[in-house]
């Protein structure tokens, strides 16, 4: 479906959907402006997606502060769009799992090594690469190497990643370097369900499918020198790990038991909403308390997800290289999350308020002197992580002050502009390897169909996504990395 509505250009960077837009549900009222951050060359792709409309719709949350917002990623999503952004307020407002999506806390870790791209081949990356797939289980419905008991997997959800280093998988010292240091303390057991658990159980320390990967990358280009060296990239060739995955099924399910019950809390407590994958319910309401503290079972399985991850990643670069990890210098650059609602204090209109802030497909991007960061980057602001496709550059960006005008928050990563079976339909998997290879990069894929999904031509232009949160200055761009080798699940 194409976008017929208003899209008012702001500045270079920014096009508002004005507040008195009357789309497919003309009866309900906007009750802010929509905006859309993007350019010229962006906006054309935008409207050809249902995107915008969805981003409208998230204007009509009850209790929202501030206007809907959309990164450059943005591409039609379950109830917001990807990359969609909202607060609402601590009192009035709603949280809406369709405002986080259903892989809750997927995210981005990055890892860093005092190893720099000359030490290597294309035989090593090779065989490195094979190592990590034969090490962290990957793949559509791949279960993990360890089987968790059912109280095991229950100290998982209320610890999060410090679950993972107490049980020896990673350094003390990673703890500080997660976004919430790895961990939600309102994670609350009693409203996960069983078969959550059990899905859990089974899975954590994988994978998974889609676009989720493993990278190994070399650093192209630095554009802040003494932030680079802050966050331990200090030289052109350094080599680096990018990990992205989530919370897998367990997320999955956590999200689909609680949208029943509050397709249910919207006819309880009266709610007009535009569209029923907005399903929300208010924020002290027991529904809405009991989705934020499973959210957080399920963002704390995500983060020890990915710590145990972390830790194999460096038992592969043992096995091949005959090093210690900790000689090695494989350190966690950070992590952060693109699918999760925070209770955070912003600035709205001069006055400090807490308020819940959905980032659905985006990244929070706090600038410098939060409390949230840790001390050694606090001075130049959180380090944010941005994800290419498997044939293209990622990111290593800066939050900064500006980005309160999103909540502190930017975007996450490319953005999909055809969909995955467009793309089985258009690419053969082999074909998308071969031309990988035939670029230097080495791909081990869980399957060709997964190949040919993920083809670097069915996401944005990575360049542009960055550039436009660059020049609107919600976040600032400090490393470019291109790709050498991927495990894609």
């Amino acid at each position: 479906m194409k976008w017929n509505g208003p899209l008012n250009k702001i500045d270079k960077y920014k096009y508002e959907i004005p507040s008195d837009y009357r789309g497919e549900q003309n009866n309900l009222k906007m009750k802010t402006s929509a905006l859309i951050y993007a350019d010229e060359k962006m906006i054309s792709s935008v409207k050809n997606d249902y995107a915008p409309e969805q981003t409208a719709n998230m204007t009509m949350l009850p209790g929202i502060v501030g206007k809907a917002m959309a990164m450059p990623d943005i591409h039609w999503g379950y109830g917001f769009p990807i990359g969609g952004v909202a607060a609402t307020d601590v009192e009035h407002g709603v949280l809406s799992p369709g405002g986080v999506g259903f892989d809750i806390n997927c995210g981005v870790r990055l890892l860093r090594t005092n190893l720099n791209v000359r030490d290597f081949d294309y035989n090593k990356i090779h065989l490195i690469i094979d190592e990590m797939f034969k090490n962290v289980p990957s793949g559509l419905g791949s279960k993990a190497k360890i089987r968790l008991s059912l109280s095991e997997i229950e100290d998982v959800l209320r610890l999060g990643a410090h679950w993972g280093v107490e049980n020896n998988y990673g350094w003390d010292r990673d703890i500080k370097f997660l976004e919430e240091e790895g961990c939600l303390s309102n994670a609350d057991l009693s409203t996960i369900s069983q078969k959550a658990k059990h899905r859990g159980a089974s899975q954590l320390g994988s994978l998974g499918a889609g676009n989720h990967f493993l990278e190994i990358q070399k650093v192209a280009e630095i554009f802040e020198p003494e932030i680079a060296n802050k966050y331990g990239i200090k030289n052109i060739g350094q080599i680096v790990v990018m990990i992205h995955t989530g919370s897998r099924g367990f997320g999955h399910q956590v999200c689909t038991d609680h949208l029943r019950v509050l397709d249910q809390a919207v006819r309880k407590y009266h709610i007009s909403l535009p569209d029923r994958q907005l399903a929300c319910a208010p924020v002290n309401s027991i529904e809405g308390i009991n989705y934020f503290n499973a959210m957080a079972c399920a963002a704390n399985f995500a983060w020890c997800n990915r710590q145990m991850i972390v830790h194999w990643v460096r038992e592969s670069f043992e096995r091949i290289l005959k090093e210690n990890s900790e000689d090695l210098e494989m350190d966690i650059v950070y992590d952060v999350c693109h699918n999760i609602a925070k209770l955070e204090e912003h600035i709205v209109d001069g006055t400090r308020r807490k308020l819940y802030v959905h980032r659905k497909g985006a990244t929070r991007s706090f600038g410098p002197g939060r409390r949230e960061i840790p001390l050694e980057y606090r001075d130049v602001g959180q380090p944010v992580l941005i994800p290419g496709d498997m044939g293209t550059e990622s990111y290593l960006l800066a939050g900064t002050k500006k980005a309160e005008e999103t909540f502190g928050s930017t975007c996450h990563g490319a953005g999909r502009v055809i969909s995955r079976n467009e793309a089985v339909r258009k690419w053969r998997g082999e074909e998308i390897v071969n031309q990988l290879k035939n670029k230097g990069i080495y791909v081990h894929p869980a399957s060709f169909k997964v190949a040919a999904e993920e083809a670097p031509g069915s996401y944005k232009d990575i360049r542009n996504v960055v550039d436009i949160a660059h020049g609107a200055g919600i976040s600032k761009k400090v490393v470019r990395f291109i790709p050498l080798g991927v495990v894609k699940g």
